[in-house]
């Protein structure tokens, strides 16, 4: 799927229209996560989650037990993927459906046999799994055991990979340990607007990332020591960021950026491409904890031992991103309670009226420079619509998306392998099943959860059948 096709990017112009060709090596797929479309929250065995937990104590009139009923409707799902030509489907695997309580002492042989019907039943369609090992729902009883506070998480978390790996890798190729760790971290530890809902502000939040980047370079090694001599697949870390332009010129507004690219991107990028926290977070925050009162710093240092096991555990460059917006200079913040938004200490303004998608080819470009991945995918992109199925706006949106990405790969010789919509279907967003990102729309007042195809569902599939992208 990932061969090296020669092929390139014609831009083809008659009267008004344009059409450019997309390149044959350049995959096109769609995602989803467990807990947003299998629903089936407590049949056959499945654990309890902490967003069941979050969701169920807020006694939140909207939640994740039903969902899209994938779990009872996966054959259906599958035959989506399959009509819409997609060479990938990228999904995760729910952790308490597998090990109920997240540990080994369970093992819930029908949640093997659910997942494994998933996977195969894609493979015999000719479609490429792509599974997420964590999207987010971590079995309850390991959160009470402190989660990403726990050092020992990252034991559990091994396990977990490790038990995935023997079980589905003679099928699987591509594996993604943990998926928008700024929002596990930052939504869970440090705002508590996501599961599991804590406000530790300025110290949990560096706590949970120095924790789950362990884990991730422990799963990374299991499957490169273990497995990949014999199914040679590719595992990776899934990093969210969206590119932000200055305001300005000025140093000001430029020294904004740096900041922002910093704390969103390379606080996780570094560490696993280069080694390390960027030196501007460790500066900051160290500066900041000591006029705070803090005897050291709230962001825990890494041993050279650690920098080591952390460093190279990469096979590509996942991105999600979904816009691209403006930061600008703010005065650094007073010193009073720790957060990191105040560490970061920039203006980033989000106005819905900025469209750049140009800023897409930019970041891209910014990400193959600096850490010289051997690929980039874009795992996730997409647009936030209203219900209906002529969903024109979100066609224009993927396209000069796309767009910009063909470009970055054609004429600026980026690699980027992948690209994958998100969604496939429209699903529970973490809270609310009124934002719709499907090119599928589901009927949640339904108890069948029919599907139908948007019109951009119709467009997407042209695009992948024909390799021809209007611009």
């Amino acid at each position: 799927m990932f061969k090296f096709l020669a092929s390139s990017a014609i831009l083809l112009i008659s009267g008004i229209s344009a059409v450019k060709d997309v390149p044959k090596d350049f995959a096109f797929g769609a995602g989803t996560s467990a807990f947003q479309i299998e629903g089936a929250w407590k049949d056959d065995g499945k654990g309890v989650s902490i967003w069941d937990t979050f969701l169920h104590n807020k006694n939140a009139k909207e939640n994740g037990d039903i969902a899209c009923d994938s779990y009872h409707k996966w054959k259906e799902d599958v035959a989506n993927v399959k009509a819409l030509g997609l060479e990938f489907y990228r999904f995760s695997i729910a952790w308490t459906r597998i090990m109920p309580n997240g540990t080994l002492n369970q093992i819930n042989k029908k949640g093997i046999e659910y997942y494994m019907n998933l996977i195969k039943g894609l493979k015999d369609e000719g479609i490429e799994p792509m599974v997420t090992i964590y999207h987010w729902d971590m079995p309850e009883y390991i959160q009470q055991l402190g989660g990403f506070l726990n050092p020992q998480f990252v034991d559990y978390f091994a396990d977990f990979a490790r038990l995935l790996f023997q079980q589905f890798a003679p099928y699987v190729k591509y594996w993604f340990t943990f998926n928008e760790p700024s929002m596990v971290c930052v939504g869970g530890y440090e705002l508590g607007s996501l599961a599991p809902g804590l406000q530790l502000h300025g110290e949990g939040v560096y706590q949970c990332s120095y924790v789950l980047l362990k884990a991730h370079a422990r799963a990374y090694r299991i499957y490169e020591q273990e497995f990949k001599a014999k199914y040679n697949g590719q595992v990776g870390l899934v990093i969210n960021f969206d590119w932000a332009e200055p305001v300005t010129k000025s140093a000001q507004d430029l020294e904004a950026q740096r900041r922002h690219i910093e704390f969103a991107l390379g606080w996780w990028a570094n560490p696993i491409f280069l080694g390390n926290w960027p030196p501007l977070m460790i500066d900051r925050i160290a500066n900041r904890s000591k006029m705070e009162g803090f005897v050291k710093s709230r962001l825990p240092a890494f041993t050279s031992e650690e920098i080591k096991d952390i460093n190279g555990t990469h096979d590509f460059f996942a991105l999600n991103t979904y816009s691209v917006s403006q930061v600008k200079y703010e005065p650094e913040p007073a010193i009073g309670q720790p957060s990191y938004n105040s560490d970061k200490g920039v203006d980033l303004v989000l106005n819905d009226s900025y469209y750049y998608p140009q800023g897409l080819r930019t970041s891209v470009n910014y990400i193959n420079k600096k850490y010289q991945p051997k690929a980039i995918m874009i795992t996730e992109n997409g647009k936030l619509t209203s219900d209906g199925l002529d969903d024109q706006d979100r066609i224009n949106t993927i396209r000069d998306f796309i767009n910009n990405l063909v470009d970055a790969k054609v004429k600026d010789n980026v690699n980027i392998t992948a690209y994958s919509l998100w969604s496939l279907m429209d699903n529970f967003e973490w809270g609310s099943y009124e934002k719709k990102f499907g090119v599928i729309r589901v009927d949640f007042d339904s108890p069948n959860r029919t599907r139908t195809w948007k019109k951009s569902a119709k467009w997407y599939q042209n695009m992948i059948v024909t390799r021809k992208l209007d611009i």
